[in-house]
């Protein structure tokens, strides 16, 4: 299975390097990702909701690009799933959402689940996302880390501000929690799992292409 990707936003070449050598690593056999930059028009980050909708027109732009005999999926590299039709759209290659993949297969399990996310304006969306799915009656909220742009790629100052933010989560018995970034590598010991949305995501496309 190939799946066509692109950033949310606009990456130099260390950080695009990275990302694909991150995919590879979470790739099951069979499952190859080929990540694009966002482009000139995707924003440098997420700080704004006009950020959020620049994002979204650029990456349905540049999916749309690739040939549909080259890819089975598309799927882009965030977690807010941007270009991702809530609806059936009749494209030839779909256009499929980490985060929705996700978040239905902790809900089909029964899970009640929660995110984290680097801003207000990231837990925003992805909160809307998820009333969007119709997944609501599952969710248990998000806790806003308030990191800056540059953390994405600290994975150990991430995970340390995550650790507390699962603690919370623990308290209210909530037991699984959505990493509301599909770049950071999750390595926190604890009760409650850190879903990581990239790589639950890729696992349940490569269970699908073999069933």
């Amino acid at each position: 299975m190939k799946i066509h990707s692109v950033t949310p936003v606009r990456v130099d070449a260390a950080e695009l390097t990275r990302r694909r050598a991150r995919y590879r690593r979470l790739s099951p056999p069979g499952v190859e990702v080929v990540l694009e930059d966002g482009g000139p028009e995707a924003p440098p980050q997420f700080a704004t909701r006009d950020d959020i909708e620049t994002s979204t027109s650029a990456v349905t732009e540049a999916l749309a690009k690739a040939s549909a005999e080259d890819y089975a999926v598309r799927m882009p590299d965030c977690v807010l799933d941007p270009a991702v039709p809530v609806t059936p759209d009749g494209s030839a290659v779909p256009t499929v959402g980490m985060l929705r993949l996700t978040a239905s297969h902790l809900a089909a399990t029964g899970t009640v689940f929660g995110a984290v996310t680097r801003n207000h304006i990231i837990g925003e969306a992805l909160a809307e996302r998820i009333e969007e799915y119709g997944l609501g009656p599952w969710f248990a909220g998000v806790a806003v880390l308030d990191l800056d742009f540059d953390t994405i790629p600290d994975t150990l100052r991430w995970n340390e501000a995550v650790r507390g933010a699962l603690d919370e989560f623990a308290a209210r018995g909530v037991t699984a929690v959505i990493n509301g970034c599909s770049a950071v590598d999750t390595g926190t010991p604890h009760a409650v799992q850190l879903v990581d949305p990239a790589e639950r995501a890729l696992r349940l496309l490569a269970a699908g292409a073999q069933a």
